[in-house]
């Protein structure tokens, strides 16, 4: 009986393990960060934080557009030369997450933040 309970408890716990498993697939800087909300909210971003992304499949600029936002608000997009594996991704229904990586005092808007990408197992 004791046994049985270690193998239930052992398949437990790495199933809860398995739930919380994330693999890094990217790592971008942000795209379009000056026609949005970054300089707003510059202050209160901090590494780490969650970032959603939000596919946009209907973008008239780019079918495989994905848009980046924090706590609501529209930071910018995933960089056109990097999104088509992971709008491909989120069309599958894969689950994924991102979190800004890096943040940069840079007057260059490309290297302002970075953000990885991760999917979950």
């Amino acid at each position: 009986m004791r046994f049985l309970l270690t193998i239930s408890l052992a398949l437990w716990l790495t199933a809860a393990q398995a739930d919380s498993i994330r693999m890094l697939v990217q790592n971008s800087p942000l795209a379009g960060s000056q026609f949005y909300a970054l300089e707003t909210f510059w202050s209160e971003i901090k590494v780490g934080d969650a970032l959603a992304l939000i596919r946009e499949p209907d973008n008239k600029h780019d079918r495989n557009a994905i848009r980046v936002e924090w706590k609501g608000h529209q930071l910018g997009y995933v960089p056109r030369a990097q999104n088509r594996a992971v709008a491909a991704a989120m069309d599958a229904g894969d689950r994924l997450s991102a979190r800004v990586s890096s943040l940069s005092d840079n007057k260059n808007p490309w290297q302002r933040l970075a953000f990885e990408v991760f999917v979950e197992l």
